[in-house]
């Protein structure tokens, strides 16, 4: 028998139903800026065993739950775990991030990639998921999440980060059919990806499309949000007789809210160079509203971090439909007491735009 939700705030405004309050919940909330997680992570030995060792997982998953009253936890994991499970060599460099070793750049690539099955593949996250589940017992619910087709995609072209996309451009431009046929294989394998998640006990789930800002609005349409939509339209959307939330976030995708809603998506994130009184008319109130603090926010005062939270509040305005969050990842060298300072300033001042 699945524990009642004692908490349901985030699941509830991500399906515009009404709220006492903003929910709240942090991009990257389980990271580098808690002491404890950089224990953990040291008791790892590195990041990807933090990764694929569930209890690790989940003890970090829980850890900015015992800090701060926030109204959801996301599972602890990495956008790069479904090209790990393909066998294209996953390594994270301190100091230089994620590097692939085998980059796809060929048909003949494309054609050795294998069929992911999530529950064989991956068993370390759904492992992962059932035992943060069991550990919650309903205090709160948890995020599920994978990488766009399109932001994983970089990293499996480029071979790691990159500031000018040189590889999956030039593919992207000089060879669309190969670039299509390697994204609809990554949409297969994160459309499983995130149903495994769901069966496994994820209340909701959230695509990250990191690098969807930096292509044209053309190529976004075409290599990007297009199979965002293919992954929303394959998913389980109910679960534990509830329905299951599906949010998209483009990282710099301000000017194509209205597009992203056209998807079946419930929620969009937005990020802190659109407002959300901006966002919130270019949706026309279809979908809910997740963001959009500037992380870097958190780097001054806590009566400067209270007067932009109530900014973004003011932004939004009144109404349901809006889960506080910031604009992108916190940054690993805020104070946690800054955090603390957000949250507290969510709780004392969302009331009064829902009433």
């Amino acid at each position: 028998m699945t524990t009642p939700l004692q908490n349901d705030l985030f699941l509830r405004a991500l399906l515009r139903q009404p709220t006492p309050r903003t929910p709240l919940w942090m991009m990257r909330q389980a990271g580098r800026y808690l002491p404890e997680y950089r224990a953990t992570r040291a008791r790892a030995g590195n990041f990807l065993n933090l990764c694929m060792t569930p209890e690790l997982a989940c003890e970090v998953t829980l850890q900015p739950l015992r800090r701060f009253p926030l109204d959801a936890a996301i599972l602890f994991s990495d956008i790069l775990t479904i090209p790990h499970a393909l066998g294209l060599g996953l390594e994270f460099e301190a100091g230089e991030g994620p590097r692939i070793d085998r980059p796809v750049r060929s048909a003949r690539d494309i054609d050795a990639l294998p069929t992911l099955d999530p529950e064989r593949d991956l068993r370390y996250v759904t492992d992962a998921v059932r035992l943060i589940r069991r550990e919650l017992n309903g205090q709160v619910p948890l995020i599920g999440f994978a990488g766009s087709p399109w932001t994983v995609g970089t990293y499996v072209v480029e071979g790691g980060s990159s500031k000018n996309f040189q590889h999956i451009k030039g593919m992207l431009y000089g060879a669309p059919r190969e670039l299509h046929r390697l994204l609809a294989h990554l949409t297969r394998a994160t459309t499983d990806y995130l149903n495994a998640q769901i069966a496994a006990g994820a209340q909701a789930v959230m695509v990250f499309d990191t690098w969807g800002g930096a292509l044209s609005p053309a190529a976004y349409r075409e290599f990007s949000l297009r199979y965002m939509a293919e992954i929303v339209s394959g998913l389980q959307r109910e679960a534990d007789g509830r329905r299951v939330p599906v949010i998209l976030f483009t990282k710099g995708g301000g000017d194509w809210l209205a597009d992203m809603a056209n998807t079946g998506a419930d929620a969009l994130g937005v990020d802190w160079t659109t407002d959300l009184s901006a966002a919130r008319a270019a949706v026309a109130d279809r979908v809910a509203l997740q963001g959009n603090l500037d992380p870097s926010v958190l780097y001054a005062p806590p009566d400067a971090i209270r007067a932009e939270v109530d900014r973004v509040l003011a932004s939004y305005g009144h109404g349901h439909g809006h889960v506080f969050n910031l604009g992108h990842g916190i940054h690993p060298d805020v104070p946690p007491e800054h955090a603390a300072a957000m949250v507290a300033a969510v709780h004392e001042l969302s009331p009064q735009y829902h009433v």
